[in-house]
């Protein structure tokens, strides 16, 4: 069992690595004037699923998920 808890353990690290990392390299959510007078929506801004912003989100969501669930299992007494 504490080899288990290591190799999670090592893993929840690299998680949390990873998780930082693809935070910082998000584009700020901030539009700017350009969303006041509807310039915002622009042919990047609906294709952003597809482009690398959409990307990074996609991965973030993934990584928070991973790490709640492996900040969980953790915690548990085993």
């Amino acid at each position: 069992m504490e080899i288990l808890r290591t190799v999670l353990t090592v893993l929840f690290i690299l998680d949390c690595i990873g998780l930082s990392v693809i935070v910082l390299m998000q584009e700020g959510k901030s539009q700017g004037l350009g969303s006041i007078a509807g310039m915002a929506d622009t042919y990047w801004g609906k294709n952003k699923g597809r482009s690398m912003e959409g990307t990074l989100v996609k991965v973030t969501k993934i990584m928070g998920v991973l790490f709640f669930v492996l900040a969980l299992v953790l915690n548990l007494n085993f």
